[in-house]
């Protein structure tokens, strides 16, 4: 027998598309037409014939990933993280598991407060008071390491300083000599696409130009774990569409294992082999969902569009009569 439902869903301003599904078809209602408000959506299961499987495994939440498993892994068991505050301690996450493989690229979406930027700095080292473990290429993260790169919301660029001078200041703590740091600066500006501005301050560039300094210089010391805190939240519309395809190519050249903590979901899709659902109060994984698609992605695409509109229903986006 022949099964129908309808989708409706939430725009920006309060106007909703209907989207029919009828064995496995979908079709789009081109009407669009305004209507009131509802109340905030309860989570509802959309359906979907694309890989969502989450698979437990000793309480490790791993979607499926076409990346394998081995002692180069990142990862997480059993993390917890809170904050004093008074009297009252404050939990920001909660019992966290998740395993990263080599060369994967994971995305970690969700709303203000669910504590995606606190999990990335205790990954990054830069928090080491919480419980649980989280251990990389088989050690226990105890402290901020060379192989693990961090590029921050916020550029972090030095204004008397050049985009070399910038970029090589990542050597500071090391004893790579001064002809390695040259050779290694000048391929990293030609990867983010800056020949040229190598003598440029940070007031002569644009914002998006910037960014691909901050990642440069992330980038410069090698690192095998990259992690990205809302790298392109600051930028125009179409200064972040460029950026991130630019990431992407950049993923598939250095081949990293990249971590992406970001607010907007189709970046989230357009980049990440899964994407990490988080939610709040306190902060944990709802679930994970696989993005079985090849690259380079196409945003217009309707099983892109699918795997959008399903996360997005996480955040009552979506309501299915």
């Amino acid at each position: 027998m022949a099964w129908l439902l309808q989708y409706r869903c939430r725009a920006i301003h309060g106007y909703y598309l209907s989207v029919w599904r009828i064995k496995g078809m979908t079709t789009y209602n081109v009407a669009i037409s305004p209507v009131k408000r509802l109340a905030p959506l309860p989570r509802v299961q959309v359906v979907a014939d694309y890989i969502s499987d989450t698979a437990h495994n000793e309480n490790l939440v791993i979607a499926e990933s076409n990346k394998g498993v081995d002692d180069a892994s990142l990862r997480i068991k059993d993390v917890n993280k809170s904050y004093q505050l008074q009297d009252t301690a404050l939990n920001v996450l909660n019992d966290i598991n998740l395993e990263i493989k080599p060369g994967e690229f994971l995305s970690i979406v969700g709303a203000s407060g669910c504590g995606k930027s606190t999990l990335l700095r205790l990954i990054a080292g830069l928090d080491t008071s919480y419980t649980g473990s989280i251990i990389y290429q088989g050690k226990a993260i105890t402290g901020t390491d060379l192989s693990r790169g961090i590029v921050f919301q916020e550029h972090r660029l030095f204004p008397w300083l050049t985009v070399e001078e910038n970029i090589a200041l990542a050597f500071s703590a090391t004893s790579v000599s001064k002809e390695e740091r040259k050779l290694r600066v000048e391929k990293q500006i030609s990867i983010v696409g800056l020949n040229g501005f190598e003598k440029a301050y940070p007031h002569q560039i644009s914002g998006g130009m910037s960014q691909r300094v901050a990642i440069a210089r992330a980038l410069v010391l090698r690192p095998k774990l990259l992690l990205l805190d809302e790298p392109f939240g600051a930028l125009d519309a179409l200064t972040r569409l460029k950026l991130q395809q630019e990431l992407q190519r950049l993923w598939e050249h250095e081949g990293l294992t990249t971590i992406l903590v970001t607010h907007d979901v189709e970046e989230a899709v357009f980049l990440g082999d899964r994407i990490v659902v988080m939610e709040s109060h306190p902060g944990r994984i709802k679930r994970i969902v696989a993005v079985p698609l090849g690259r380079p992605r196409d945003r217009s695409s309707f099983l892109f569009q699918r795997i959008k509109a399903d996360v997005m229903a996480d955040f009552a986006m979506v309501e299915v009569e």
